[in-house]
């Protein structure tokens, strides 16, 4: 019965330092991609179809989980859009038609200026770190790096698209290599992969994002970090619905 009892506590305390290494490994590497406090960042998007592409570039600027902004520069029909995220209300901006809309809940799954990202992807930067309980599954190698293996499956009540997510991170950096997305029943909807590492402001990061439908032979959208900023002062006031229509 001793025995017994033992096993079982021992049981218990490996389960829970499991978890706790595993949400430990996965806020360095959120805090690693996003900045601990804040970040500002200039991206080119291409997105990539069997017949035809297109680039967007835009600047990002964020701040913790809560807020961020995003600006389109280019291409010239599509300069001036923005797009605000504050806690969980998110807004879009057009000039054309000197407009702000309010985004509804049920669009954080579409696609994002028409690309393989969605809303939830690019402006409610759902946190990995709340929103999600945490385990470690494995050990593998993504292009030759030694990764920890770590499901991701939402806390009840949560406001987020996906049912799980699988992230592997390098042993080494904190670097999210690999990152698979599944649907509510356990399909796989997308495979985002990041490479092409550098330093960038002091860190070393991947500067290339490539996400692949799961079921859409040909489609990806590929996103090349131009410019980035980690931990500059941006004050909350900066994050508005009148800063949309004035910022550059």
């Amino acid at each position: 019965m001793k025995k017994t009892v033992s096993s079982i506590v021992g049981a218990l305390l490996f389960i829970s330092v499991n978890a706790q290494t595993a949400t430990e490994i996965v806020k360095r590497a959120d805090d690693k991609m996003r900045g601990e406090k804040s970040s500002y960042s200039e991206m080119t998007m291409k997105i990539v179809r069997p017949t035809w592409e297109r680039s967007v570039s835009f600047k990002s600027w964020g701040k913790g989980t809560e807020l961020s902004l995003v600006y389109i520069t280019a291409p010239a029909r599509d300069k001036g859009q923005s797009f605000l995220k504050i806690k969980r209300e998110m807004w879009s901006w057009n000039p054309q038609i000197n407009r702000t809309v309010k985004l509804p809940a049920s669009m954080l799954s579409q696609g994002w200026m028409g690309s393989d990202f969605t809303n939830d992807d690019l402006l409610n930067q759902r946190s990995v770190v709340v929103d999600y309980t945490h385990r470690i599954v494995g050990e593998e190698k993504v292009d030759d790096v030694a990764c920890h293996k770590i499901e991701l499956l939402p806390k009840p009540e949560a406001p987020v698209v996906w049912g799980k997510m699988i992230l592997w991170i390098s042993k080494e950096h904190n670097l999210i290599l690999k990152t698979e997305y599944y649907d509510e029943e356990g399909f796989l909807v997308k495979t985002e992969l990041g490479h092409t590492l550098k330093t960038m402001d002091g860190r070393l990061m991947p500067t290339v994002y490539e996400l692949i439908p799961a079921d859409e032979k040909g489609n990806k959208t590929v996103v090349t970090m131009d410019k980035i900023q980690f931990n500059i002062p941006i004050d909350d006031k900066f994050f508005s619905i009148q800063n949309m229509t004035k910022i550059r």
